[in-house]
């Protein structure tokens, strides 16, 4: 497995080299040709490593298991509880329109107001000249503000958040859990709330022939928590009573739940590539498919990664190590 990226806490290195210069990160990729260098750039290798390092750290795991939750882990969830305060504080307005209630936008302006602030209570005063850069992602990891709409892009916008918190240390190893666990967990409640109080649109969804019409790391790391079940099984997942017995202690289960909440008709019809997941003999079979699967149909498209921004902690620079 890839380590977390050469993080302080891996090596003898004890604190980030002081000599790092941030910079506001910004848009690379302007043409589908411009694919081949994200592939090849160290951004691309960091936040792979990364998210299969968080594969293998809640690998037959519960949400529900004992694990340590780090100073910086606490500050992440309180940052995570302001947003959703923030959602209680901006009813949806009144509209013609069913979808992509304009409050997102008076909530949006408040988190891109906030935002560098909210991210410098996360990092040591040291590390402070950092804030300006990681914010972007965050900024970037709840939607579009245009257009109302939220989709895996903006989920990646959140694993690269935690992980440039990884590269400058805020972040270590042993967070592995609750960086999954609490925070991303957190943040997918968050996020849902978003998605229903405002009616949000799926970005770039693929509607029934796509996983899901938001999210899709829960998938993969869920998927890795069911490794090894004593008795579950990916057949027992469409199963509605195994779903509600288990919800809490899996992330997979929690993903399908909210599905079920708020698509109507047979689940074979309205989340199809999820029907065929079921079929798949075993969980690492499972998690094996979806991280391919991932790679294609979200870190190699065009539509998605073209909003992806790069700085100096996930640089567009080609692969050195």
């Amino acid at each position: 497995t890839v380590s977390v990226l050469h993080l302080p806490g891996t090596s003898e290195e004890v604190a980030p080299p002081i000599q790092q210069c941030f910079m506001i990160p910004k848009k690379e990729i302007n043409v589908v040709s411009d694919m081949a260098k994200w592939k090849r750039s160290q951004a691309y290798a960091d936040y792979m490593g990364f998210i299969l390092t968080l594969n293998e750290g809640v690998r037959s795991k519960k949400l529900t298991c004992e694990y340590k939750v780090s100073e910086p882990i606490e500050k992440l969830v309180a940052l995570l509880n302001t947003l959703d305060r923030w959602i209680d504080e901006t009813p949806p307005v009144d509209q013609p329109s069913r979808f992509g209630n304009k409050a997102f936008r008076t909530w949006y302006a408040k988190l891109d107001q906030e935002a560098e602030k909210l991210v410098a209570t996360v990092i040591p005063k040291h590390l402070a000249d950092a804030a300006p850069e990681v914010a972007v992602y965050l900024k970037e990891s709840v939607g579009n503000s245009t257009r109302i709409d939220y989709g895996t892009g903006h989920e990646a916008a959140f694993a690269a958040f935690l992980c440039c918190l990884c590269k400058i240390g805020v972040l270590r190893v042993d967070d592995q859990m609750a960086i999954v666990f609490k925070v991303f967990n957190r943040y997918l409640e968050v996020m849902r709330k978003l998605q229903k109080t405002y009616r949000m649109e799926p970005a770039g969804s693929q509607g029934v022939w796509g996983l899901d019409d938001f999210q899709f790391l829960p998938f993969i790391w869920g998927s890795s928590q069911l490794i090894d079940h004593p008795s579950l099984e990916p057949r027992h997942f469409v199963d509605e009573k195994v779903v509600n017995e288990n919800h809490k202690d899996f992330m997979f289960l929690e993903c399908i739940l909210f599905i079920t909440e708020m698509k109507t008709g047979p689940f074979a019809e309205h989340s199809n590539q999820l029907w065929n997941i079921s079929a798949v003999p075993s969980w690492s079979k499972v998690n094996q498919g979806l991280i391919r699967m991932y790679k294609a149909e979200c870190l190699e498209k065009f539509p998605v990664i073209q909003h992806f921004k790069f700085g100096s902690l996930l640089p567009i620079q080609p692969v050195t190590s």
